[in-house]
C-alpha cells in the first residue's frame, strides 16, 4: 500500500503538519493534528510546495453573503458557515503584460464547510467551456454565474467544495480561446498542458493538502464532479491521473475535443455553401417540431424524444414541412402555407447537418443511415455526427452566428486569428475577423485533420484513450451520463467511446464493473429542455412539458448519490429515477446498453417502465 506522506526533516507544510511532503494521490497525514484556522494567520501560513502560495483565506458566517469586493450580483447567502480559500499554483507561463497568453499559473478555490458540519467527503468540480474565471482575484469570487451557488449548495450539504481557472483568468464566459495563442501566432504549449491536464492534478493534491489543514485529518473519499468542458476533464482523471478519485461523474464529456467542436462549424458551413445564408431559427424550431412529431407517437406533446437515434424523419419527404406545391423527393408535394416551410434544397441541408460533417458535405438518405451509430461510417466520409433530430439546432446553426467555441478551434488549429467569430478572439498577430464564413468543406476538414495532428501540441485535449485499467485496478468508478437533447455536444460521441472502451477492456461487462453511462432523453446541455414541442397554425412553437432532469443544486442530487452509493456500498447503479421540477413527469434512465421499455400504462410515470 502507498504511503500517504513521507517525514523529510524539512518543513514543506507549514505549522501541524511541518515536515511532511505529499506523494501524489495520498491523502497525507493520517495522524490527527491541530487544524489550521480560517484566516491568513492561520490557513494563509500554509506551505504547500514552493510553486503553491496562499493568495487569500476568507470565512462567511451563516446568514451572510458570501462574496469579495468585486464580486457582482447576486450575492448568495450561507445557510451555515463557509472558509473560502484561494490559491495561485505556478509557474505559469512569463509574457508581455495584458497579453492573453501570459498567466501566473493555476488559481484554485477551496471550500470548506465549518468543521463539525463537513462529511469528510471531498468534492471537486470541473469547468465548463474554455473555463477561465477568477480563482486567482483577491477581488472576487471565481465564477460569477451557476457555480458559486452550485459550490456553495454543495459545502452547505457538508462536502469540501473545490474548482480552478485551469491556468488562465480572467473571464467567466468559458468562450474565449486567446490564452492558447503567444504573441507570435504559436502554439502556447505551456497553457495548453494547464488547461488540459497539469491543473486537475495540482487541483486534486492542492485541494486534499487544504482539507488536511483544515479539519486536521483527511478525507474519507475524493469525487470528481464535472459536466461538459468538466465531464472531458473528469475523463482526463480516469486516464492519466486514476489515483486521484475514488468516483468521476462526467456529464456530456467533451471528449474528442478537435473532433466534435470542428463539427459544431459543419452547419454553418453547409448553410453557408448550399443556401448562401442560414436557414432561419423560427424554420429550424418548426422542423424540430415536425421530427418530435413523426417520430414521438403519443408522447410528442413532452417536447423531446424518448429515443431520438432512432428517428429517420426527411423533411424532404414530408407535405407538411415543404412550402406549398415544392416537389420533394420520392413523389412527396408540399402542401404548407407557413412562413416556416422549406424548401427542398433546405430540407435536403438540415438532413446533412443531422447527418454529421462528412468530407464532401453529402449525407444519405436518413431512412437507409441516419448517423445514430457509435461508429463512424468512414465509406461515407462521415467524419463525426450532427445533433439528433428534435433537438434544438439554433445553437450550432442558428441564423445569429455560429457557436464561438468552433470558429475559435478553427482559429488556433490553422493559426489564423481572422478565421474566429468578430469580438471572440484577441491576438497580436491579427483580430477575429469572422473569416469562417467563407470557410469551405476542404477547408474545414483541413481543421479536421490537423487537429488530430495537433495533439501533442494541444496536451493530448482529445482525452479519448480506452486504457482505464489503473482506475480499474484500484477499485474506483466513473458514472458518465449524457443527454440525448444535447444541442453543441453530440451524444454519440459518448456512445462511440463506451464501445472502445469495451473493445479495449474486454467487453460490455466488464466495463460495467468500473464505468457506466446513462443517456438522459430531452436533456440538453445546459440543462435546458427543447423548446420544439409543437407549432401551431401560425407556425408558432409550444412550450415542451419540463424534462425530468438531475437536480444537484435543489438537493436531490440523484446522479451524484448513485455515485457515492457505487463507491462506498458497492451498490452498481442500473436505473435511476429522474423527475421534472413541475412533477408532471417522471422517466427511468438505465446503465447502457439497457434502454427504458415501456410496460406499465403510463407513458409519464417512471414505475411504468423497465431497463431492458
Amino acid at each position: 500500500m502507498q504511503r500517504c506522506a513521507t517525514w523529510t526533516g524539512r518543513g514543506i507544510l507549514a505549522g501541524a503538519f511541518a515536515g511532511f511532503v505529499l506523494a501524489a494521490g495520498c491523502a497525507g497525514p493520517q495522524t490527527p493534528s491541530a487544524p489550521l484556522a480560517c484566516d491568513m494567520q492561520g490557513l494563509g501560513q500554509l506551505r504547500i510546495d514552493a510553486q503553491t502560495t496562499v493568495l487569500a483565506v476568507n470565512g462567511f458566517k451563516a446568514g451572510e453573503e458570501v462574496r469579495l469586493a468585486n464580486s457582482p450580483a447576486p450575492h448568495p447567502k450561507a445557510a451555515a458557515d463557509v472558509c473560502v480559500v484561494k490559491l495561485l499554483v505556478g509557474p505559469g507561463n512569463p509574457g508581455p503584460a495584458g497579453a492573453p497568453s501570459t498567466s501566473p499559473g493555476i488559481g484554485i478555490e477551496v471550500w470548506l464547510p465549518a468543521r463539525e458540519r463537513w462529511n469528510d467527503i471531498i468534492r471537486a468540480y470541473g469547468s465548463g467551456g474554455w473555463a477561465g474565471g477568477y480563482y486567482a482575484d483577491t477581488t472576487r469570487l471565481g465564477q460569477t454565474g451557476a457555480a458559486n451557488p452550485m459550490f456553495l449548495a454543495a459545502v452547505q450539504k457538508g462536502y469540501a467544495v473545490s474548482g480552478t481557472d485551469h491556468g488562465h483568468g480572467g473571464t467567466v464566459s468559458g468562450r474565449n480561446a486567446s490564452f492558447a495563442m503567444n504573441p507570435d501566432g504559436s502554439v502556447n504549449t505551456v497553457l495548453w498542458r494547464d488547461f488540459a491536464e497539469r491543473s486537475l492534478l495540482e487541483q486534486a493534491l492542492k485541494t486534499k493538502a487544504v482539507v488536511r489543514a483544515y479539519y486536521g485529518r483527511a478525507h474519507a473519499r475524493a469525487y470528481f464532479d464535472g459536466f461538459s468542458t468538466g465531464g472531458r476533464q473528469g475523463y482526463k482523471l480516469a486516464q492519466k491521473y486514476p489515483e486521484q478519485y475514488d468516483g468521476i461523474l462526467a456529464g456530456a464529456p467533451a471528449f474528442n475535443w478537435t473532433k466534435f467542436i470542428t463539427a459544431e462549424l459543419y452547419p454553418q458551413v453547409v448553410m453557408q455553401r448550399e443556401l448562401g445564408k442560414p436557414i432561419g431559427n423560427a424554420k429550424l424550431h418548426a422542423v424540430s417540431a415536425l421530427a418530435l412529431r413523426a417520430c414521438g407517437g403519443a408522447q410528442a406533446h413532452w417536447g423531446f424524444l424518448h429515443d431520438p437515434l432512432a428517428c429517420v424523419y426527411n423533411p424532404a419527404r414530408d407535405p407538411a414541412a415543404l412550402c406549398n406545391g415544392v416537389a420533394g423527393e420520392a413523389g412527396v408535394r408540399g402542401s404548407s402555407a407557413l412562413a416556416t416551410c422549406l424548401s427542398l434544397k433546405e430540407a435536403q441541408v438540415l438532413n446533412n447537418i443531422w447527418y454529421g460533417m462528412t468530407r464532401d458535405g453529402g449525407a444519405p438518405d436518413p431512412a437507409q443511415d441516419n448517423g445514430r451509430s457509435g461508429t463512424l461510417a468512414a465509406q461515407r466520409g462521415q467524419l463525426w455526427w450532427g445533433l439528433t433530430r428534435g433537438t434544438d439546432l439554433t445553437a450550432l446553426a442558428g441564423e445569429g452566428a455560429p457557436f464561438p467555441i468552433a470558429t475559435q478551434l478553427a482559429g488556433l488549429t490553422l493559426q489564423n486569428p481572422a478565421i474566429v467569430q468578430k469580438g471572440m478572439f484577441t491576438n497580436a498577430t491579427g483580430q477575429a475577423g469572422d473569416g469562417w464564413k467563407q470557410l469551405g468543406y476542404a477547408d474545414l476538414v483541413r481543421v479536421h485533420d490537423r487537429g488530430l495532428a495537433m495533439q501533442s501540441s494541444y496536451a493530448d485535449i482529445n482525452t479519448d484513450a480506452v486504457d482505464l485499467s489503473a482506475l480499474r485496478d484500484r477499485g474506483a468508478k466513473v458514472l458518465s451520463y449524457h443527454g440525448l437533447s444535447d444541442q453543441l455536444i453530440m451524444p454519440q460521441g459518448s456512445l462511440n467511446y463506451f464501445d472502445r472502451l469495451a473493445q479495449r477492456m474486454g467487453g460490455v461487462e466488464q466495463v460495467r464493473s468500473f464505468n457506466r453511462l446513462f443517456f438522459i432523453a430531452g436533456f440538453g446541455h445546459s440543462g435546458a429542455f427543447n423548446l420544439s414541442a409543437s407549432i401551431g397554425p401560425t407556425g408558432a412553437v409550444t412550450p415542451a412539458v419540463a424534462v425530468p432532469l438531475p437536480q444537484p443544486v435543489t438537493g436531490r442530487d440523484e446522479l451524484f448519490n448513485a455515485l457515492r452509493d457505487w463507491v462506498e456500498k458497492g451498490i452498481a447503479p442500473e436505473r435511476i429515477d429522474l423527475t421534472a421540477a413541475s412533477g408532471g413527469l417522471s422517466l427511468p434512465i438505465c446503465a447502457h446498453p439497457a434502454r427504458p421499455v415501456l410496460t406499465g400504462p403510463s407513458p409519464g410515470v417512471a414505475s411504468s417502465y423497465i431497463c431492458r
